[in-house]
Protein backbone atom coordinates (compact mmCIF):
# COMPACT_ATOMS: atom_id res chain seq x y z
CA UNK A 1 0.00 0.00 0.00
CA UNK A 2 1.27 3.46 -0.88
CA UNK A 3 1.22 5.66 2.20
CA UNK A 4 1.12 9.42 1.81
CA UNK A 5 4.25 10.55 3.57
CA UNK A 6 4.25 13.75 5.58
CA UNK A 7 7.09 16.17 4.85
CA UNK A 8 9.96 16.04 7.37
CA UNK A 9 8.45 18.25 10.06
CA UNK A 10 10.59 17.29 13.04
CA UNK A 11 14.22 17.33 14.10
CA UNK A 12 16.02 15.49 16.83
CA UNK A 13 16.26 17.73 19.88
CA UNK A 14 18.07 16.13 22.82
CA UNK A 15 17.34 19.12 25.07
CA UNK A 16 13.62 18.42 24.85
CA UNK A 17 13.97 14.84 26.12
CA UNK A 18 14.61 15.75 29.74
CA UNK A 19 11.80 18.30 29.62
CA UNK A 20 9.26 15.96 28.06
CA UNK A 21 7.54 14.60 31.17
CA UNK A 22 7.48 18.03 32.80
CA UNK A 23 5.80 19.44 29.68
CA UNK A 24 3.25 16.61 29.60
CA UNK A 25 2.53 17.19 33.28
CA UNK A 26 1.92 20.89 32.63
CA UNK A 27 -0.51 19.97 29.87
CA UNK A 28 -2.42 17.56 32.11
CA UNK A 29 -1.50 14.63 29.88
CA UNK A 30 -0.26 12.10 32.42
CA UNK A 31 -2.77 9.71 33.98
CA UNK A 32 -0.58 6.78 35.06
CA UNK A 33 2.94 5.51 34.51
CA UNK A 34 4.89 2.56 35.74
CA UNK A 35 8.09 3.41 37.64
CA UNK A 36 8.28 7.09 36.71
CA UNK A 37 11.85 7.62 37.92
CA UNK A 38 12.99 4.66 35.83
CA UNK A 39 11.06 5.94 32.79
CA UNK A 40 12.62 9.39 33.13
CA UNK A 41 16.07 7.84 33.43
CA UNK A 42 15.56 5.78 30.27
CA UNK A 43 14.19 8.76 28.33
CA UNK A 44 17.20 10.83 29.35
CA UNK A 45 19.73 8.12 28.59
CA UNK A 46 18.96 7.62 24.89
CA UNK A 47 16.13 7.70 22.36
CA UNK A 48 13.71 4.81 22.92
CA UNK A 49 11.18 3.07 20.69
CA UNK A 50 7.57 3.31 21.84
CA UNK A 51 4.21 2.32 20.46
CA UNK A 52 0.57 3.26 20.43
CA UNK A 53 -2.20 1.02 19.10
CA UNK A 54 -5.31 1.96 17.12
CA UNK A 55 -8.07 -0.51 16.39
CA UNK A 56 -9.91 0.03 13.08
CA UNK A 57 -13.46 0.17 14.44
CA UNK A 58 -14.43 2.86 11.90
CA UNK A 59 -13.04 4.16 8.59
CA UNK A 60 -11.35 7.08 10.35
CA UNK A 61 -9.76 8.27 13.54
CA UNK A 62 -11.68 10.96 15.43
CA UNK A 63 -10.67 13.95 17.55
CA UNK A 64 -10.71 11.80 20.70
CA UNK A 65 -7.87 9.75 19.19
CA UNK A 66 -5.92 12.96 18.64
CA UNK A 67 -5.35 13.35 22.38
CA UNK A 68 -2.94 10.43 22.58
CA UNK A 69 -1.70 10.68 18.96
CA UNK A 70 -0.38 14.15 19.71
CA UNK A 71 1.31 12.83 22.85
CA UNK A 72 3.04 10.39 20.51
CA UNK A 73 4.04 13.34 18.34
CA UNK A 74 5.50 15.13 21.37
CA UNK A 75 7.60 12.06 22.19
CA UNK A 76 8.89 12.03 18.63
CA UNK A 77 9.71 15.74 18.78
CA UNK A 78 11.82 14.93 21.83
CA UNK A 79 13.84 12.46 19.77
CA UNK A 80 12.13 9.12 20.43
CA UNK A 81 11.00 6.66 17.77
CA UNK A 82 7.22 6.10 17.41
CA UNK A 83 5.68 2.83 16.27
CA UNK A 84 2.02 3.45 15.45
CA UNK A 85 0.28 0.07 15.42
CA UNK A 86 -2.95 -0.41 13.51
CA UNK A 87 -4.86 -3.38 14.86
CA UNK A 88 -5.77 -5.44 11.84
CA UNK A 89 -6.06 -8.40 14.23
CA UNK A 90 -7.40 -6.84 17.44
CA UNK A 91 -9.87 -4.85 15.36
CA UNK A 92 -11.46 -8.15 14.36
CA UNK A 93 -11.94 -9.13 18.01
CA UNK A 94 -13.13 -6.05 19.89
CA UNK A 95 -11.82 -4.33 23.01
CA UNK A 96 -14.28 -4.42 25.95
CA UNK A 97 -12.94 -1.15 27.38
CA UNK A 98 -15.51 1.60 27.87
CA UNK A 99 -18.53 -0.31 26.57
CA UNK A 100 -21.30 -2.32 28.17
CA UNK A 101 -22.07 -4.51 25.18
CA UNK A 102 -20.31 -6.58 22.54
CA UNK A 103 -18.92 -4.74 19.54
CA UNK A 104 -20.35 -5.64 16.14
CA UNK A 105 -17.66 -7.68 14.39
CA UNK A 106 -16.94 -6.50 10.85
CA UNK A 107 -15.88 -8.50 7.83
CA UNK A 108 -12.11 -8.89 7.32
CA UNK A 109 -12.18 -6.99 4.02
CA UNK A 110 -13.89 -4.01 5.69
CA UNK A 111 -11.38 -3.97 8.54
CA UNK A 112 -8.49 -4.21 6.05
CA UNK A 113 -9.80 -1.15 4.19
CA UNK A 114 -10.15 0.77 7.46
CA UNK A 115 -6.58 -0.21 8.42
CA UNK A 116 -5.27 1.38 5.22
CA UNK A 117 -7.28 4.56 5.72
CA UNK A 118 -6.10 4.98 9.30
CA UNK A 119 -2.49 4.34 8.25
CA UNK A 120 -2.75 7.23 5.81
CA UNK A 121 -4.10 9.55 8.49
CA UNK A 122 -1.30 8.65 10.90
CA UNK A 123 1.30 9.21 8.20
CA UNK A 124 0.24 12.86 8.04
CA UNK A 125 0.66 13.41 11.79
CA UNK A 126 4.01 11.76 12.40
CA UNK A 127 7.36 12.04 10.66
CA UNK A 128 8.14 8.95 8.59
CA UNK A 129 11.24 10.41 6.91
CA UNK A 130 13.50 11.47 9.79
CA UNK A 131 17.06 10.08 9.43
CA UNK A 132 17.23 9.53 13.21
CA UNK A 133 13.80 8.61 14.57
CA UNK A 134 11.39 7.97 11.71
CA UNK A 135 8.03 6.49 12.65
CA UNK A 136 7.38 2.88 11.66
CA UNK A 137 3.85 1.73 10.90
CA UNK A 138 2.98 -1.86 11.85
CA UNK A 139 -0.13 -4.06 11.63
CA UNK A 140 -0.57 -6.71 14.32
CA UNK A 141 -2.30 -8.98 11.81
CA UNK A 142 1.16 -9.58 10.32
CA UNK A 143 2.23 -11.71 13.30
CA UNK A 144 -1.11 -12.75 14.81
CA UNK A 145 -2.56 -14.38 11.70
CA UNK A 146 0.41 -16.76 11.47
CA UNK A 147 -0.27 -18.22 14.92
CA UNK A 148 -2.37 -21.35 15.29
CA UNK A 149 -4.83 -21.55 18.17
CA UNK A 150 -2.59 -24.17 19.80
CA UNK A 151 0.49 -21.92 19.54
CA UNK A 152 -1.39 -18.94 20.97
CA UNK A 153 -2.62 -21.00 23.94
CA UNK A 154 0.67 -22.82 24.62
CA UNK A 155 3.16 -20.00 24.02
CA UNK A 156 1.18 -16.94 25.08
CA UNK A 157 -2.02 -17.90 26.91
CA UNK A 158 -0.20 -19.98 29.54
CA UNK A 159 1.40 -16.79 30.89
CA UNK A 160 -1.94 -15.14 31.68
CA UNK A 161 -3.69 -15.63 35.01
CA UNK A 162 -7.46 -15.88 34.62
CA UNK A 163 -7.84 -14.37 38.09
CA UNK A 164 -5.89 -11.30 37.01
CA UNK A 165 -7.78 -11.08 33.73
CA UNK A 166 -11.09 -11.15 35.56
CA UNK A 167 -9.96 -8.36 37.88
CA UNK A 168 -9.42 -5.87 35.03
CA UNK A 169 -11.93 -3.03 35.30
CA UNK A 170 -13.02 -3.40 31.67
CA UNK A 171 -13.79 -7.09 32.24
CA UNK A 172 -15.31 -6.89 35.73
CA UNK A 173 -17.68 -4.08 34.70
CA UNK A 174 -18.89 -6.15 31.76
CA UNK A 175 -19.41 -9.20 33.96
CA UNK A 176 -21.52 -7.10 36.32
CA UNK A 177 -23.58 -5.66 33.47
CA UNK A 178 -24.50 -8.97 31.87
CA UNK A 179 -21.42 -10.83 30.72
CA UNK A 180 -18.63 -10.85 28.17
CA UNK A 181 -17.79 -13.19 25.30
CA UNK A 182 -14.60 -15.23 25.24
CA UNK A 183 -13.68 -13.25 22.12
CA UNK A 184 -13.54 -9.89 23.89
CA UNK A 185 -12.23 -11.48 27.09
CA UNK A 186 -9.19 -12.63 25.09
CA UNK A 187 -8.44 -9.13 23.80
CA UNK A 188 -5.85 -8.44 26.51
CA UNK A 189 -3.96 -11.58 25.45
CA UNK A 190 -3.65 -10.28 21.90
CA UNK A 191 -2.65 -6.77 23.04
CA UNK A 192 -0.05 -8.31 25.36
CA UNK A 193 1.28 -10.28 22.39
CA UNK A 194 1.67 -7.02 20.47
CA UNK A 195 3.93 -5.57 23.16
CA UNK A 196 6.00 -8.77 23.26
CA UNK A 197 6.44 -8.81 19.48
CA UNK A 198 7.45 -5.16 19.30
CA UNK A 199 9.84 -5.64 22.23
CA UNK A 200 11.47 -8.46 20.27
CA UNK A 201 11.39 -6.87 16.82
CA UNK A 202 11.99 -3.19 17.58
CA UNK A 203 13.39 -3.11 21.12
CA UNK A 204 10.18 -1.25 22.01
CA UNK A 205 10.15 -0.44 25.74
CA UNK A 206 7.18 1.91 26.14
CA UNK A 207 3.49 1.67 25.31
CA UNK A 208 1.21 4.72 25.28
CA UNK A 209 -2.56 4.57 25.58
CA UNK A 210 -5.69 6.09 27.04
CA UNK A 211 -6.24 5.56 30.76
CA UNK A 212 -8.89 2.92 29.96
CA UNK A 213 -6.09 0.81 28.46
CA UNK A 214 -4.01 0.58 31.65
CA UNK A 215 -4.96 -3.03 32.41
CA UNK A 216 -4.20 -4.22 28.89
CA UNK A 217 -0.86 -2.41 28.81
CA UNK A 218 0.23 -3.83 32.16
CA UNK A 219 -0.69 -7.31 30.89
CA UNK A 220 1.78 -6.72 28.06
CA UNK A 221 4.49 -5.65 30.51
CA UNK A 222 3.96 -8.85 32.49
CA UNK A 223 4.24 -10.91 29.31
CA UNK A 224 7.53 -9.23 28.33
CA UNK A 225 8.89 -9.98 31.79
CA UNK A 226 7.74 -13.61 31.87
CA UNK A 227 8.76 -14.56 28.32
CA UNK A 228 11.87 -12.45 27.73
CA UNK A 229 12.92 -11.49 31.25
CA UNK A 230 12.81 -7.88 30.07
CA UNK A 231 11.50 -4.67 31.53
CA UNK A 232 9.43 -2.00 29.83
CA UNK A 233 7.15 0.93 30.62
CA UNK A 234 3.51 1.97 30.46
CA UNK A 235 2.20 5.52 30.05
CA UNK A 236 -1.47 6.47 29.90
CA UNK A 237 -3.22 9.71 29.07
CA UNK A 238 -6.42 10.90 30.81
CA UNK A 239 -9.65 10.45 28.89
CA UNK A 240 -10.96 13.82 27.74
CA UNK A 241 -14.29 15.19 28.90
CA UNK A 242 -15.93 18.58 28.55
CA UNK A 243 -16.26 20.88 31.54
CA UNK A 244 -19.92 19.83 31.89
CA UNK A 245 -18.87 16.18 32.14
CA UNK A 246 -20.12 15.18 28.69
CA UNK A 247 -18.05 13.20 26.22
CA UNK A 248 -15.41 15.10 24.25
CA UNK A 249 -15.54 14.97 20.47
CA UNK A 250 -19.29 14.46 20.13
CA UNK A 251 -21.78 16.91 18.65
CA UNK A 252 -25.45 16.72 17.74
CA UNK A 253 -24.29 15.39 14.38
CA UNK A 254 -22.11 12.66 15.89
CA UNK A 255 -18.36 12.16 16.16
CA UNK A 256 -15.87 14.64 14.73
CA UNK A 257 -13.75 12.57 12.35
CA UNK A 258 -10.33 13.32 10.85
CA UNK A 259 -11.48 12.10 7.42
CA UNK A 260 -12.62 15.07 5.33
CA UNK A 261 -15.38 12.97 3.71
CA UNK A 262 -16.86 12.07 7.10
CA UNK A 263 -16.43 15.48 8.77
CA UNK A 264 -15.80 18.35 6.36
CA UNK A 265 -12.89 20.71 7.06
CA UNK A 266 -15.49 23.43 7.65
CA UNK A 267 -17.35 21.37 10.28
CA UNK A 268 -14.01 20.40 11.81
CA UNK A 269 -13.00 24.06 12.09
CA UNK A 270 -16.38 24.98 13.56
CA UNK A 271 -16.07 22.26 16.20
CA UNK A 272 -12.95 23.92 17.59
CA UNK A 273 -14.05 27.53 17.20
CA UNK A 274 -17.26 26.72 19.08
CA UNK A 275 -15.30 25.47 22.09
CA UNK A 276 -16.82 26.72 25.34
CA UNK A 277 -14.74 29.26 27.26
CA UNK A 278 -14.61 26.82 30.19
CA UNK A 279 -12.88 24.21 27.97
CA UNK A 280 -10.54 26.21 25.77
CA UNK A 281 -7.66 26.41 28.28
CA UNK A 282 -7.55 22.63 28.59
CA UNK A 283 -7.88 22.11 24.84
CA UNK A 284 -5.03 24.52 24.11
CA UNK A 285 -2.73 22.65 26.48
CA UNK A 286 -3.69 19.24 25.12
CA UNK A 287 -3.77 19.96 21.38
CA UNK A 288 -1.66 23.03 20.65
CA UNK A 289 2.05 23.04 19.85
CA UNK A 290 2.39 26.72 20.68
CA UNK A 291 4.81 27.72 23.42
CA UNK A 292 3.71 27.71 27.05
CA UNK A 293 3.90 31.48 27.04
CA UNK A 294 1.65 31.85 23.99
CA UNK A 295 -0.87 29.37 25.39
CA UNK A 296 -0.98 31.25 28.69
CA UNK A 297 -1.47 34.51 26.77
CA UNK A 298 -4.40 33.02 24.85
CA UNK A 299 -5.94 31.67 28.06
CA UNK A 300 -5.74 35.16 29.52
CA UNK A 301 -7.63 36.60 26.52
CA UNK A 302 -10.59 34.40 27.45
CA UNK A 303 -10.71 36.10 30.84
CA UNK A 304 -10.10 39.63 29.60
CA UNK A 305 -12.07 39.68 26.34
CA UNK A 306 -14.07 36.47 25.87
CA UNK A 307 -16.22 37.97 23.13
CA UNK A 308 -13.23 38.21 20.79
CA UNK A 309 -12.78 34.41 20.92
CA UNK A 310 -9.14 34.77 19.96
CA UNK A 311 -8.17 31.57 21.79
CA UNK A 312 -10.83 29.55 19.97
CA UNK A 313 -9.83 30.96 16.58
CA UNK A 314 -6.17 30.14 17.14
CA UNK A 315 -7.06 26.64 18.29
CA UNK A 316 -9.33 26.05 15.28
CA UNK A 317 -6.72 27.42 12.87
CA UNK A 318 -3.89 25.29 14.27
CA UNK A 319 -5.86 22.02 14.36
CA UNK A 320 -7.51 22.48 10.96
CA UNK A 321 -4.13 23.22 9.38
CA UNK A 322 -2.61 20.20 11.09
CA UNK A 323 -5.29 17.78 9.89
CA UNK A 324 -6.46 19.26 6.57
CA UNK A 325 -3.63 21.55 5.49
CA UNK A 326 -3.11 25.30 5.25
CA UNK A 327 -5.10 25.74 2.03
CA UNK A 328 -8.22 24.05 3.42
CA UNK A 329 -7.91 26.09 6.60
CA UNK A 330 -7.78 29.30 4.56
CA UNK A 331 -10.83 28.16 2.60
CA UNK A 332 -12.94 27.45 5.68
CA UNK A 333 -11.88 30.69 7.38
CA UNK A 334 -12.89 32.57 4.24
CA UNK A 335 -16.23 30.73 4.28
CA UNK A 336 -16.80 31.57 7.93
CA UNK A 337 -16.20 35.25 7.25
CA UNK A 338 -18.23 35.34 4.04
CA UNK A 339 -21.28 33.73 5.65
CA UNK A 340 -21.45 36.61 8.11
CA UNK A 341 -20.94 39.37 5.59
CA UNK A 342 -17.19 39.81 5.91
CA UNK A 343 -16.34 38.38 2.49
CA UNK A 344 -17.78 37.58 -0.92
CA UNK A 345 -19.82 34.38 -0.96
CA UNK A 346 -19.44 33.93 -4.70
CA UNK A 347 -15.66 33.76 -4.30
CA UNK A 348 -15.91 30.54 -2.27
CA UNK A 349 -15.36 27.27 -4.10
CA UNK A 350 -18.43 25.06 -4.41
CA UNK A 351 -17.13 22.24 -2.18
CA UNK A 352 -16.29 24.54 0.73
CA UNK A 353 -19.56 26.46 0.43
CA UNK A 354 -21.58 23.24 0.25
CA UNK A 355 -19.84 21.90 3.37
CA UNK A 356 -20.47 25.14 5.24
CA UNK A 357 -24.13 25.29 4.26
CA UNK A 358 -24.66 21.65 5.23
CA UNK A 359 -24.26 22.73 8.87
CA UNK A 360 -27.17 25.21 8.63
CA UNK A 361 -30.95 24.95 8.82
CA UNK A 362 -32.06 24.50 5.23
CA UNK A 363 -34.83 23.98 2.71
CA UNK A 364 -34.91 22.87 -0.91
CA UNK A 365 -36.77 23.96 -4.01
CA UNK A 366 -37.02 22.12 -7.30
CA UNK A 367 -35.23 23.38 -10.36
CA UNK A 368 -37.58 25.16 -12.73
CA UNK A 369 -40.09 26.14 -10.05
CA UNK A 370 -40.84 29.78 -9.28
CA UNK A 371 -38.80 31.07 -6.38
CA UNK A 372 -40.79 31.70 -3.18
CA UNK A 373 -40.34 35.01 -1.39
CA UNK A 374 -37.51 35.50 1.09
CA UNK A 375 -40.16 35.40 3.85
CA UNK A 376 -41.46 32.02 2.65
CA UNK A 377 -37.97 30.59 2.32
CA UNK A 378 -36.83 31.64 5.79
CA UNK A 379 -39.98 30.23 7.36
CA UNK A 380 -39.43 26.95 5.47
CA UNK A 381 -35.95 26.55 6.97
CA UNK A 382 -37.35 26.67 10.51
CA UNK A 383 -35.16 29.57 11.61
CA UNK A 384 -38.36 31.45 12.52
CA UNK A 385 -41.63 30.10 13.87
CA UNK A 386 -43.86 31.76 11.31
CA UNK A 387 -44.03 33.86 8.19
CA UNK A 388 -45.22 36.81 10.28
CA UNK A 389 -41.96 36.59 12.26
CA UNK A 390 -40.01 36.59 8.99
CA UNK A 391 -41.94 39.65 7.77
CA UNK A 392 -41.09 41.46 11.00
CA UNK A 393 -37.40 40.79 10.38
CA UNK A 394 -37.67 42.39 6.93
CA UNK A 395 -39.43 45.44 8.38
CA UNK A 396 -36.69 45.79 11.01
CA UNK A 397 -34.01 45.74 8.27
CA UNK A 398 -32.54 42.48 9.52
CA UNK A 399 -33.13 40.35 6.41
CA UNK A 400 -30.30 39.40 4.02
CA UNK A 401 -29.95 37.30 0.90
CA UNK A 402 -26.35 36.39 0.02
CA UNK A 403 -25.28 39.21 2.39
CA UNK A 404 -27.39 41.81 0.55
CA UNK A 405 -30.17 43.47 2.56
CA UNK A 406 -33.70 42.51 1.57
CA UNK A 407 -35.85 45.61 1.27
CA UNK A 408 -39.41 44.31 0.95
CA UNK A 409 -41.65 41.52 2.21
CA UNK A 410 -42.52 40.47 -1.34
CA UNK A 411 -38.93 40.17 -2.50
CA UNK A 412 -38.23 36.85 -4.20
CA UNK A 413 -34.80 35.75 -5.47
CA UNK A 414 -34.27 34.63 -9.03
CA UNK A 415 -31.90 32.31 -10.85
CA UNK A 416 -29.20 34.95 -11.14
CA UNK A 417 -28.96 35.06 -7.33
CA UNK A 418 -27.93 31.40 -7.11
CA UNK A 419 -24.33 30.81 -6.00
CA UNK A 420 -22.66 28.10 -8.09
CA UNK A 421 -26.02 27.67 -9.77
CA UNK A 422 -27.72 26.05 -6.76
CA UNK A 423 -27.33 27.84 -3.40
CA UNK A 424 -28.89 30.80 -1.61
CA UNK A 425 -27.75 32.05 1.80
CA UNK A 426 -30.35 33.63 4.07
CA UNK A 427 -29.36 35.63 7.11
CA UNK A 428 -31.49 36.93 9.96
CA UNK A 429 -29.72 39.75 11.78
CA UNK A 430 -26.00 39.31 12.42
CA UNK A 431 -25.73 35.62 13.36
CA UNK A 432 -28.69 33.43 12.32
CA UNK A 433 -28.10 31.71 8.99
CA UNK A 434 -30.01 29.32 6.75
CA UNK A 435 -29.52 27.89 3.30
CA UNK A 436 -31.61 27.08 0.26
CA UNK A 437 -30.59 24.48 -2.30
CA UNK A 438 -32.03 24.08 -5.77
CA UNK A 439 -32.30 20.38 -6.65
Amino acid sequence: MDIQRAPPLFRHDEAMTSQLLADLEWRGLIAQTTDRASLLKDLDAKPISFYLGFDPTAPSLHVGNLVVVLVMKRFQLAGHQPIPLVGGATGLVGDPSGRNEERTLNDESIVADWVDRIKNQLSKLLDFTSPTNAATLVNNLDWTKKLSAIELLRDIGKHFSVNQMLSKDSVSSRLESGGISYTEFSYQVLQGLDYLELYRRNNCTLQLGGSDQWGNIVAGLDLVRKVEGGSAHAFTVPLMTKSDGSKFGKTAGGSIWLDAEMTSPYAFYQFWINTEDADVAKYLKVFSFKSHEEIERLIETVKVNPGAREAQRELARELTTMIHGATECENVEAASKALFGQGELKDLDAKTLSAALSQLPSTQIKKGENFPTWVDLLAATGVVDSKSAARRIVKESGAYLNNVKVSGEDFAPNESDLIHGKFLVLRKGKRDLASVEVI
